[in-house]
């Protein structure tokens, strides 16, 4: 059962008052993640403590860099379940993580951070990380 819409909303809106648009279908997902040229960057979104007190807080920090992605998007893990279920297949060998974040080059997935490498973590330290891959493929 999904998580309840006003339970999510103020999670959600901590990525589009960023400027990440939300892919909410399959359809949104097979429309933009293949269909990609330049950089993407995919925020699997979550519900747990480690989305709230570091990855969305880590992927907010990384994205004001200088070099950044093309475009920002992000799914919603336990609410947007068959669209999340569609990205995740865009992020394999990796299995499935959330919160993770992926960072793709013309439709192809070229760095991700899964939810244990979040864990534990702190904010800046993820963007780091983020700001790394901004360097080297945006």
């Amino acid at each position: 059962m999904p998580y309840p819409e006003y339970i999510c909303a103020p999670m959600r809106e901590e990525l589009t008052s960023s400027g990440f648009q939300e892919l909410k279908t399959p359809e949104d997902v097979q429309n933009t993640i293949p269909q990609s040229k330049g950089t993407m960057l995919l925020m699997i979104n979550s519900v747990c403590g480690c989305a709230a007190g570091t990855a969305r807080p880590g992927v907010r920090i990384a994205v004001k860099n200088a070099k950044h992605p093309d475009k920002l998007v992000t799914v919603f893990a336990g609410q947007d379940v068959e669209a999340t279920a569609e990205a995740r297949k865009h992020t394999v060998p990796y299995p499935p993580s959330s919160p993770s974040v992926a960072l793709f080059k013309d439709g192809k997935l070229v760095h991700f951070l899964e939810r244990h490498h979040i864990e534990g973590a702190s904010a800046e330290m993820i963007a780091e990380n983020l700001r790394a891959a901004f360097e080297e493929y945006c």
